[in-house]
C-alpha cells in the first residue's frame, strides 16, 4: 500500500491507481481465478487460458471501479481514519468528479469485456457485485447497521462464482461452496481489524460491531464464526471437490484460526487482534492455494 507521502509526490495516474485499492483487488482476482481453475477439469486448453485471462481483466476493472466509488463515497470517513487518510479522495488530491468518472470508465470497459469476450452471465453477476458493494454495502448498510460486514460480505464472496461462471456460463454448487467459505470468513476477518481500530471507527461514526456492542461481544462473535467457518471449509472435501491434501490443509488452517480467536476471546490485546487479522489473510490465501494444488494433483 502506498503511503500518503508517496501519493502526494506521485503522478495523477498513481493516485488513480491507488483509488482501485490494488491489494484488495488482487485478492478478488485471485479468488476469481480459483473459481476459474476449479471449473475446468484437468489442464486447461490455450483457449480456456485466454478466456480466463480476459475474464480476470474484466473482473479486475469492475472491482477497481467499485473500490474507486467506495473511496468517493467514504472520503470524509477515510479522512478521519489513520489507515485510510492517505487515499487521494480523502486528501483532496482527486475531485469527486474525477473519481466518479474514473469509476464509471473502469466499470464500463470491464463490463463490455465480460459481456462480449466472456459471456453475459459473468457480466451481469459482476455488475450485480459492483452494485452490491458500491451501493448497497457502502451507501446503505455500512453507515446504518453493525451487521454491515455480515450482510455486505455477500459481495466480497462473489469472486469464485464470477470465475466459475466465466468458464462454464453457469453457477454450480461447487461455486456456491466457495462463496460460502468467503462469506463466513469475512466477519471474523474484518471484526479483528475493527477491534484494534475501534477508535478510528468510533470517531468516524460507523456502527461497527466493537463500537455498538463492545469489545467482549465482538471477540465472542469472532470465535463463534471461526467454528462455523471451519465447517464450511470442510465442505469441498465432503462434496467431492477435493482430496485428503486439501482436507489436511483446511483442518490445520481452521484449527489455527480458532486458536487465534480463542486466545483473543480469553485475553485481548491490540497486538493479538492485529495478528488475528493478518492470519485471516493467510488462512484464505493458503486454503484456496491448497484447493488449487489438490485439484491438479488429484482431481484434475
Amino acid at each position: 500500500m502506498s503511503t500518503a507521502a508517496e501519493l502526494q509526490a506521485g503522478s495523477p495516474w498513481r493516485q488513480y491507481y491507488a483509488l482501485m485499492k490494488p491489494r484488495v483487488v488482487q485478492l478478488i482476482v485471485f479468488c476469481a481465478l480459483i473459481g476459474m481453475v476449479l471449473a475446468v477439469p484437468g489442464v486447461p486448453s490455450w483457449a480456456e487460458v485466454w478466456l480466463g485471462f480476459v475474464a480476470c481483466v474484466g473482473i479486475w476493472l469492475v472491482a477497481g471501479a467499485a473500490a474507486a466509488f467506495n473511496c468517493l463515497i467514504e472520503k470524509s470517513i477515510d479522512a478521519q481514519m489513520k489507515r485510510t487518510a492517505w487515499r487521494p479522495t480523502a486528501k483532496g488530491q482527486l475531485s469527486d468528479m474525477q473519481a466518479l468518472l474514473f469509476s464509471a470508465v473502469l466499470c464500463s470497459i470491464g463490463s463490455a469485456i465480460l459481456y462480449f469476450a466472456v459471456n453475459p452471465l459473468t457480466m451481469w453477476l459482476t455488475f450485480a457485485t459492483f452494485v452490491g458493494y458500491a451501493i448497497i454495502y457502502t451507501v446503505i448498510l455500512k453507515p446504518l447497521t453493525p451487521q454491515n460486514i455480515v450482510i455486505g460480505g455477500a459481495s466480497g464472496a462473489m469472486p469464485p462464482v464470477l470465475g466459475w461462471a466465466a468458464m462454464t456460463n453457469d453457477v454450480g454448487p461447487e461455486a456456491l461452496i466457495l462463496f460460502l467459505i468467503i462469506f463466513l470468513w469475512t466477519p471474523p476477518h474484518f471484526w479483528a481489524l475493527a477491534l484494534y481500530r475501534v477508535e478510528d471507527y468510533r470517531k468516524s461514526g460507523l456502527p461497527m460491531l466493537p463500537v455498538t456492542h463492545g469489545n467482549e461481544f465482538t471477540r465472542l462473535q469472532i470465535l463463534l464464526y471461526t467454528f462455523v467457518l471451519m465447517a464450511s471449509c470442510l465442505m469441498p472435501f465432503a462434496y467431492g471437490m477435493s482430496s485428503w491434501l486439501y482436507l489436511t490443509a483446511a483442518v490445520i488452517l481452521s484449527v489455527m484460526f480458532i486458536g487465534y480467536a480463542w486466545a483473543l476471546w480469553r485475553n485481548y490485546s491490540d497486538e493479538l487482534a492485529r495478528k488475528t487479522f493478518k492470519f485471516s489473510l493467510i488462512h484464505l490465501s493458503v486454503l484456496f492455494a491448497a484447493l488449487l494444488v489438490d485439484h491438479y494433483l488429484f482431481k484434475g
